[in-house]
């Protein structure tokens, strides 16, 4: 068990109790979540006003400052680490200044209302790791399809055909109609077999030729003589390397618009 280090939390506190907590903690080094009324000035590489709200705070130990507004996962304003803060109560307002030296750029912070104030000494030392269902593999796919190869296509997913549903359909470098079948765990024979039903199936309604990939982190033991035996191909597909691409923040709106779209 990790001993954790004592915390403080002030409700309602005055501007100048809350000040002298605020510097506390960065003198020790400690992260502090303020809730208050704020207004926020950034000036840098670009310059911006954020009117007066009620906003919660974060000012993590390692420098960085996130200011986000009651509904929301991404913060309003941020700096990210590295950020040296200066702290005064003038004219009844708390004044928070965090300053980067490169690029050169500041955040003002100004509260005249506070709520709560905590100062905390965390420990993390867990590990952290990411999955992906089959489904989220899908759509990674859809978003990057050099997951596949190189300039592979995707036309549709879910295409119905007679075995069932194509995860991913596409045309590759060449002008070939590519059938994706993607698995989350070792590929099995019979995974290979159903590849070959859909490929199959492509090829009785279309005159081009059609090539059938079987996308999965790992074979089981015989698939690849399988598929050499049905000309299937293979391709490694790492779950953690899709869950990662959904996480990226310009990627996760496309995510969710292939979500709504089921």
């Amino acid at each position: 068990m990790h001993k954790h280090k004592p915390f403080v939390t002030l409700e309602r506190p005055s501007l100048e109790e809350a000040e002298e907590l605020v510097k506390r903690a960065f003198s020790e080094r400690k992260s502090l979540i303020i809730v208050g009324n704020c207004w926020v000035d950034y000036k840098g590489r670009a310059s911006s006003k954020l009117e007066a709200g009620e906003r919660i705070v974060l000012i993590k130990e390692d420098g960085s400052v996130l200011v986000h507004r009651p509904t929301g996962y991404e913060p309003v304003n941020w700096q990210p680490p590295g950020c040296v803060f200066q702290t005064q109560v003038r004219d009844k307002v708390l004044q928070i200044r965090a300053v980067r030296r490169k690029p050169s750029e500041s955040v003002r912070l100004f509260f005249d209302r506070l709520y709560l104030v905590s100062s905390l000494s965390l420990v993390d030392a867990g590990g952290f790791s990411l999955h992906a269902s089959e489904e989220d593999m899908q759509r990674a796919v859809l978003l990057e399809p050099s997951l596949i190869e190189a300039e592979f296509k995707p036309i549709s997913y879910e295409k119905k055909v007679e075995p069932g549903f194509i995860d991913v359909y596409g045309i590759d470098k060449n002008g070939n109609f590519v059938v994706v079948e993607i698995k989350r765990k070792t590929a099995s024979r019979e995974a290979a077999l159903q590849l070959a039903r859909y490929v199959d199936s492509i090829k009785s309604s279309v005159s081009r030729n059609v090539r059938g990939i079987l996308a999965a982190p790992h074979m089981g033991k015989g698939v690849q003589k399988t598929l050499a035996t049905l000309g299937l191909d293979f391709k490694p597909l790492d779950p953690r390397k899709c869950a990662e691409i959904l996480s990226r923040p310009e990627t996760r709106k496309l995510a969710e618009f292939f979500k709504q779209g089921e």
